[in-house]
């Protein structure tokens, strides 16, 4: 996009304008009523414009998951959704998944299993994990590798991660 802008600068014309849209994204429950560039991933809006960090963004190609977070229920990666396309659409963050200052069972069956190293796949993995398990998805070892195989943790705490996804599972 510079490199067009600098090229109608140059040529003496104005550089092209980007469309906005008005949206209102209910996250958490809360509408957030926002003004955005067409281009605006949903993670971009929640971490540049709703201050909502926990999505992480990793690779920014949708192969890492560190921004996963849940968008009707459904599990999402936030850096290849555009913000416009959640118009109406309840998105879900790991900001939410505490109760009254209590941990959500996998966040704390994560902390149990010391499930994170660095820490910063772990919302992602948290909110993937989650899903997975409401799903009912997590029957076997097996099914728990294959469905969060597209949650990467560069620190290897797999073994892990997979033993917290089981604990939750198996309390239902």
């Amino acid at each position: 996009m510079k490199h067009v802008e600098a090229e109608a600068r140059t040529a003496g014309q104005a550089p092209p304008q980007v469309p906005q849209v008005d949206v209102t994204l209910n996250v958490n429950g809360t509408p957030h009523r926002l003004r955005l560039d067409t281009r605006v991933t949903l993670l971009d809006a929640l971490r540049d414009h709703l201050g909502l960090t926990g999505a992480k963004k990793g690779c920014d190609q949708g192969a890492c998951g560190a921004c996963t977070v849940m968008v009707d229920g459904k599990r999402v990666v936030s850096c290849l959704t555009l913000a416009a396309q959640c118009e109406g659409r309840e998105i879900t963050t790991v900001e939410s998944l505490s109760v009254d200052g209590e941990p959500h069972p996998m966040q704390a069956a994560f902390a149990r299993h010391d499930a994170f190293q660095c820490g910063y796949c772990t919302p992602g993995q948290i909110m993937s994990a989650v899903c997975l398990v409401a799903e009912g998805r997590a029957n076997s070892e097996e099914d728990i590798r294959e469905f969060m195989s597209g949650n990467l943790c560069r620190c290897g705490a797999y073994p892990n991660i997979r033993a917290a996804i089981r604990d939750v599972a198996a309390e239902g």
